[in-house]
């Protein structure tokens, strides 16, 4: 009996996806260079977020009403600025972003071989 509704299922899905439009396929790619404001670690395109939801049904009325790639980027990097972008551009306002988790991952070492050497230090000295 499951099976049955698996053959329907997956029926569907190929249906659904058959259906897919250009424009479809494009809003749907577009959606998935943006990072969701709301969960952060998602795509417009795979979250759930009510604003999400939004967000794609507005880059598809742009996507419909003709508006380029680069045009739709703006108009998202205008509202919420480069952090939207899955892949910002590298410039002052964006370097805590790309070079961020190196620093910390340096101060983190440098804090840590500190230590250390206080330790042999202070080993060396209580012997």
């Amino acid at each position: 009996m499951t099976s049955r509704y698996a053959w329907i299922l997956l029926a569907c899905m190929a249906c659904a996806h058959a259906q897919a439009s250009p424009d479809d396929e494009r809003a749907r790619h577009l959606a998935e260079r943006f990072r969701c404001v709301v969960c952060q670690n998602q795509s417009l395109a795979d979250s759930n977020a009510d604003l999400a939801a939004d967000l794609r049904a507005r880059i598809r009325e742009q996507v419909g009403q003709g508006a380029s790639d680069e045009q739709i980027q703006a108009y998202m990097v205008r509202r919420y600025g480069d952090f939207v972008l899955y892949r910002p551009p590298v410039k002052p306002v964006t370097w805590a972003l790309w070079f961020g988790p190196f620093a910390v991952l340096a101060a983190g070492a440098l804090a840590m071989a500190l230590h250390i050497r206080r330790a042999r230090k202070h080993r060396s000295m209580h012997r």
